[in-house]
C-alpha cells in the first residue's frame, strides 16, 4: 500500500506490526514536499500514535479477513457474534468496535473484519433504521431541517435529529457519518 492511498480504516504492516489508519490528512504546502499526517492504531496492542509519511512511502498490505456474522447480545464489555456457517460464538471487546456497534441491533447480520485473528471492526450496513427512544417533544410537523436537537435511539447512541422528530419515530441514519437522513413512515 502506498501512503498516498491511505483512507480511514486502511490496514498495513509497518515494523513487523499491523496498523490501522484512524485518521489521515494530505498536506501540501508551496515549495515543500507533500506529507500525509496520520493517526494510527496498532491492531494487536491498541497503541495509538501520530505519524507523518511521504506520499510515495510503500508498505505491505495487511490481510484483513471479512466474515458475515450475526450480532447476538452483549454482556458487560463483551459483544457476541455468531458465525453463520459453524454457529460458533465470537466474543469481541467493546473497545475494538465502539465506533460502529451503536448502529447494530441484536440479531442483525454484519461484516466482522479481523487481522491475525483479532477483530478490528464491525461494519454495519451503510443505512440503518432505528427508533428514537428519548428526545424532547417535536416543535411542529414541518419538514424544516434547520434546527436540530439531541435524540437517543434504541441502541443507546445519541445523534442530532430535526426538531420535528418525536419519541417512537423510526429514522434512517447514515452509519458512515452518524447523521440523520430521513424519517421512516
Amino acid at each position: 500500500m502506498v501512503a498516498k492511498d491511505f483512507r480511514n480504516g486502511s490496514t498495513f504492516e509497518m515494523d513487523g506490526q499491523v496498523w490501522q489508519v484512524v485518521w489521515f490528512q494530505h498536506v501540501s504546502q508551496p515549495r515543500l514536499a507533500a506529507v500525509i499526517r496520520t493517526t494510527l492504531k496498532n491492531v494487536e496492542t491498541g497503541q495509538v500514535i501520530e505519524r507523518r509519511f511521504g506520499p510515495g512511502d510503500v508498505f505491505p498490505d495487511a490481510r484483513v479477513d471479512k466474515k458475515e456474522m450475526q450480532y447476538l447480545y452483549h454482556e458487560d464489555n463483551l459483544y457476541y457474534f455468531m458465525d453463520m456457517e459453524t454457529y460458533d460464538q465470537l466474543p469481541v471487546n467493546y473497545d475494538s468496535i465502539k465506533d460502529t456497534i451503536g448502529y447494530v441491533k441484536e440479531n442483525e447480520v454484519v461484516q466482522v473484519n479481523s487481522v491475525k485473528g483479532k477483530v478490528i471492526a464491525v461494519v454495519p450496513p451503510i443505512f440503518v433504521e432505528l427508533k428514537i427512544v428519548d428526545t424532547l417533544p417535536g416543535v411542529n410537523d414541518s419538514s424544516d431541517r434547520t434546527n436540530y436537537k439531541d435524540a437517543k435511539v434504541e441502541t443507546g447512541i445519541k445523534i442530532k435529529v430535526p426538531e420535528f422528530c418525536n419519541n417512537g419515530d423510526v429514522i434512517k441514519i447514515d452509519t458512515r457519518t452518524g447523521e440523520y437522513v430521513s424519517r421512516v413512515k
